[in-house]
């Protein structure tokens, strides 16, 4: 199993619409190497949900319940979507500032690239965001 963290804007889709809408299609991502990771999803996987713009914080965790296909709202059919289902919230939010101070995180590609909509996650990584998420 992989790991791997999610932006949305939660004003645009929050992590409380996942949960209220049980799954959705994790669609509209045009940034290539966010595209790869896309593809490199496979059922079962763990997914961070990270709020970007507003909140910028861990804030749940999902799961890929269906693997790459193209994307619906891609016209050119260039690009992939995977459907993503809710888990459950973290205790407490772990915020963007909290995980910058972590050196342990120092290597997340969330923070490296901060412009990646998708991107893995490390073991050690999950586990300490999960941890600091405890409350």
């Amino acid at each position: 199993m992989a790991h791997w963290l999610v932006k949305s804007e939660p004003a645009k889709y929050s992590f409380e619409d996942l949960q209220r809408d049980g799954r959705t299609v994790w669609d509209g991502v045009r940034n290539n190497a966010a595209a790869l990771h896309l593809k490199a999803m496979k059922v079962g996987d763990e997914v961070l949900y990270y709020h970007s713009q507003e909140g910028l914080a861990v804030v749940g965790i999902a799961g890929v319940v269906k693997e790459a296909f193209l994307d619906p709202s891609d016209p050119a059919g260039r690009f992939v979507a995977v459907e993503l289902a809710a888990v459950k919230p973290l205790p407490r939010p772990v915020t963007l500032a909290e995980m910058k101070a972590n050196p342990g995180l120092a290597s997340l590609e969330m923070i490296r690239q901060g412009r990646l909509s998708v991107s893995p996650v490390r073991a050690a990584e999950w586990a300490a965001i999960l941890k600091m998420g405890e409350g």
